[in-house]
């Protein structure tokens, strides 16, 4: 066993560092689950009439997010790259002991911590309007497999701001972003409609696709809930948590409507330009900025609430 270990070791230090990146390696996992997902979709589509508009995949859709995938793998390493040498700094002039990454302890703290950092994050991301810009890529599709689960966001900025506790405390930088890449390979098979529930303990503890179902939902009782990465018992505990009633109706309550990857990346900021832009007054600006999405002022609102309903 020792000289397996060994070899693989020998192995990875031949290649690049940029090649070591721990996504990279599940990038064939993730295209042969897809290509199962899709035959099996494909071949329950008959049995399953009333569920295949939203189980199976449509090209476009399916190819968007694979091409939204494949461009967020350069961007995060190129915020990555930049985090790398703060994070740097802060792990070896500022931190007050560093962890030695030889403990086992150590990958817990890291793997924790990037997990509970995450859902601030994550919650973050979605009430307040200028960082749900950079997340609502992801939950724009209205289909729900192995596919969305690579519609990710090309700005990481939030979350390399959100990690800088972890070097704070003593984590050395590199165990950072391996956790982070853990926890993203581990939401990757959470997302499909194949699987129901699971074991009660595991559902208790655990992320699965029935809580993820539910965040992406677009249905009212599903709205802002369930944000954990491979933990569920952070949302238990902040009281965001929310069980699978109902098939959700997944996408944004507004839908895009296109398969333009640059405008699903982009638009959510030009509408927040326009917003502030229109807005006569600072406290409207900041609203529209940092409040949450779908925010309006309160004459606004008053209007809209007062306005007579016609048939």
């Amino acid at each position: 066993m020792g000289a397996v270990v060994d070899a693989v070791r020998g192995f990875l230090d031949v290649l690049p560092p940029q090649m070591r990146e721990p996504v990279l390696f599940a990038i064939p996992f993730f295209l042969l689950l897809l290509i199962v997902e899709w035959t099996a979709a494909r071949r329950l589509e008959h049995v399953e009439a009333d569920r295949a508009p939203a189980g199976a995949y449509v090209a476009r859709d399916a190819w968007t997010s694979l091409s939204m995938g494949l461009v967020s793998v350069v961007t995060m390493a190129v915020w990555k790259f930049g985090a790398l040498i703060g994070y740097a700094a802060l792990y070896t002039y500022v931190a007050p002991w560093q962890l030695p990454s030889t403990q086992w302890y150590t990958w817990v703290i890291a793997i924790v911590g990037v997990d509970l950092l995450f859902y601030g994050y994550h919650r973050i991301a979605h009430r307040v309007r200028l960082i749900w810009a950079t997340h609502q890529a992801h939950h724009s599709s209205e289909y729900y497999n192995f596919a969305t689960a690579l519609r990710q966001k090309w700005n990481n900025s939030g979350e390399i701001l959100m990690w800088l506790p972890l070097p704070l405390l003593g984590v050395p930088p590199w165990m950072v972003f391996a956790s982070f890449s853990i926890s993203l390979i581990y939401q990757f098979w959470i997302h499909t409609e194949r699987i129901g529930t699971l074991w009660r303990p595991f559902e208790f503890v655990f992320n699965t696709p029935s809580h993820h179902r539910v965040h992406h939902g677009r249905d009212a009782e599903y709205l802002d809930r369930n944000y954990g990465g491979i933990l569920i018992i952070w949302d238990r505990l902040f009281g965001t948590f929310q069980a699978e009633l109902f098939r959700p109706h997944y996408g944004l309550t507004k839908p895009v409507n296109t398969y333009n990857i640059w405008r699903l990346q982009t638009h959510e900021y030009r509408a927040i330009a326009r917003d502030v832009r229109r807005a006569t007054r600072w406290r409207d600006r900041l609203g529209y900025a940092f409040g949450p999405p779908g925010w309006t002022p309160a004459a606004a609102r008053h209007v809209e609430d007062t306005a007579p309903v016609r048939a």
